[in-house]
């Protein structure tokens, strides 16, 4: 018996032990493939592809054990997956399978078929013949692994016959190395990735550095002046602390191309602060270009986002560019970015990476030239936890971030900003009219969950039920028993712990529990900050303290059940009660 580098492989035997006919043998390879590609596109470790990969062979094509070996940078070949005897015994790297045969896979890169292991002196000695000997003749298979026009491991089988070869092996092979191809790109794929995600890091972590850097100048130069440094002119009303830091780290980013991720509540004026980085970028001179992910539907996102060319769906009458088109010189905006499903994640994250895409019904390869800007009121850090969200587009993403702070956490903010919208509002309707103290007063101590947005939604409702030329205290919904917010947030009786910034909690089930990653010290917030149980526009509920109580009453003190009563986990519960100091009592 001898080896070659013949393409060859074997035909599974049937259950009479004849072996199966090629057609037979073409449809089982075909289900192979797509049970393998189908691991192979999934959101998994390269870990965990190869080691399902080897599974599926061993089911497929009936092989006795199957190994895939990759070479590390000296070229030393290292077990990555195994099935089979050698599976459940500890091997040093790729010690099994003898280092001559993998020499000769690497070295001529075709494949390598040896009849009879046992009478062939590469295999001679091997303890690929002492782990789980067998009294049949057993058939070595190895395939190379290519990526970029070299080998970067190995695939490799057996096949146990009885005695004679009734078959040839060159079905086996041709599969074998259409799996290897496959795998050899996702490697590719799973190292670039990689790599650009530490780079991503390393950006980050420089930028970072040197917006640090910039904002401990200005606070040095603020305090020897004695006077706060001057906002930038981008649009943004406001001279508060917190928002001053925000718009130097937006003169910091704003020259370079770096995708920046803006976070915080909803209405904290994320598309402001976007056209705030395009309008101080070397790009202000192109298009802004901005797509609100959750406002479209899965079945349009990939048109309106790609284009699509006439013809490719009804209703497509002619072709028409995409938002990425539309952008190319300038910057795109994706607003919720956190909302997009998880098969246009991988779409998107394509598009990031490479800077390629096609139009939908199209061929042809397209590029595009954009600095991308992402905004989000989710916390994605727990979407990438519980698999909602590709943690390979979440590094994409969040290279710069930028935490937009909430309006209750700037309520010097309030009256400028309200000002501003009510002289906005007499402008576009042609009226003169004027806040009074009073009323500037209630507004600077009102909570604003919904934050800039509700609060100009309050200047504007206001401004048109008011008659006079000067609006007071008694002429705002929340003196009339008409506040919007109290009506939402009163019967959620939810209260941020006291001295913290709610930029640190999410309400669970009426409980305020901490932001995994999000960190907000009490000294965050000014000190005139009113926080939601003395606010005017919001009645207060009960405190976090008392609700925990109540629940624990309420369900004879096991704690399972009043997590059940108050949607939390048994874990968050443990901890509100010891973050409460509250003693659990034996029934």
């Amino acid at each position: 018996m001898t080896s070659t580098s013949v393409m060859s492989a074997s035909r599974p035997a049937s259950a009479a032990g004849r072996p199966a006919s090629a057609g037979a043998y073409r449809e089982i390879a075909l289900s192979g493939i797509y049970e393998i590609s189908k691991i192979l596109t999934s959101a998994r470790s390269l870990e965990s592809c190869l080691a399902n990969i080897v599974a599926i062979l061993s089911s497929f094509m009936q092989m006795r054990r199957g190994m895939i070996l990759m070479l590390d940078d000296s070229g030393t070949p290292e077990l990555a997956a195994a099935t089979g005897p050698s599976a459940a015994k500890p091997m040093k790297n790729g010690s099994l399978v003898p280092q001559k045969a993998i020499d000769q896979i690497v070295a001529t890169q075709v494949p390598l078929v040896i009849e009879n292991v046992a009478q062939h002196p590469m295999f001679k000695g091997s303890v690929y013949l002492m782990v789980a000997p067998t009294k049949s003749t057993m058939s070595f298979i190895g395939v190379p692994i290519k990526a970029d026009g070299r080998v970067i491991g190995t695939l490799s089988i057996d096949r146990e016959w009885d005695g004679r070869l009734e078959f040839r092996l060159e079905d086996d092979v041709r599969f074998l190395t259409m799996i290897a191809n496959l795998i050899g790109q996702t490697v590719r794929l799973h190292r670039r990735i990689a790599e650009d995600r530490d780079r991503l890091i390393e950006d980050k972590q420089r930028l970072e550095k040197a917006l640090s850097n910039v904002m401990e100048e200005g606070g040095a130069s603020a305090a020897t002046t004695g006077r706060p440094a001057p906002a930038p002119k981008t649009g943004i009303v406001g001279d508060s602390p917190s928002l001053r830091a925000v718009l130097r780290m937006v003169d910091q980013v704003a020259p370079s191309n770096v995708t920046v991720l803006l976070r915080g509540e909803t209405g904290t004026g994320k598309e402001m602060f976007a056209k705030a980085i395009h309008a101080k970028s070397p790009r202000r001179n192109g298009p802004f270009v901005k797509v609100n992910c959750a406002a479209l539907p899965e079945s349009v996102i990939e048109s309106e986002l790609f284009g699509h060319e006439k013809g490719a769906f009804t209703g497509a009458v002619g072709s028409r560019r995409g938002r990425f088109e539309l952008a190319h010189g300038g910057t795109l905006f994706l607003d919720e970015i956190g909302e997009i499903s998880a098969a246009f994640q991988a779409k998107l994250l394509r598009v990031l990476q490479e800077g390629e895409f096609e139009r939908v019904g199209g061929t042809q390869t397209l590029k595009a030239d954009f600095r991308l800007i992402c905004a989000t009121n989710k916390n994605l850090e727990k979407a990438v936890e519980q698999g909602a969200f590709r943690a390979d587009l979440y590094y994409r993403i969040n290279v710069v971030t930028l935490m937009l702070p909430a309006l209750r956490e700037r309520p010097g903010d309030i009256p400028r900003l309200a000002a501003s919208f009510l002289t906005s509002f007499g402008a576009e309707n042609r009226r003169s009219v004027r806040f009074r103290d009073e009323a500037l007063d209630v507004l600077a101590r009102c909570y604003f969950p919904g934050n800039v947005r509700e609060l100009e939604n309050c200047v504007r409702r206001t401004a048109a039920m008011t008659t006079g030329p000067e609006i007071g205290k008694d002429d705002l919904a929340c003196s009339q028993g008409n506040c919007l917010s109290a009506t939402l947030w009163k019967g959620k009786g939810a209260r941020v712990p006291a001295g913290q910034s709610q930029a640190a909690f999410e309400p669970v089930g009426g409980v305020f529990l901490p932001i995994a990653g999000v960190a907000a010290p009490a000294s965050d917030l000014p000190k005139d900050c009113v926080g939601a149980d003395e606010c005017p526009a919001v009645r207060p509920g009960k405190s976090e303290r008392e609700m925990l109580i109540d629940a624990m009453e309420r369900t004879g003190w096991v704690q399972a059940k009043a997590a059940r009563l108050l949607n939390l986990t048994p874990r968050q519960i443990g901890y509100a009660l010891r973050k409460q100091g509250i003693e659990l009592k034996k029934l």
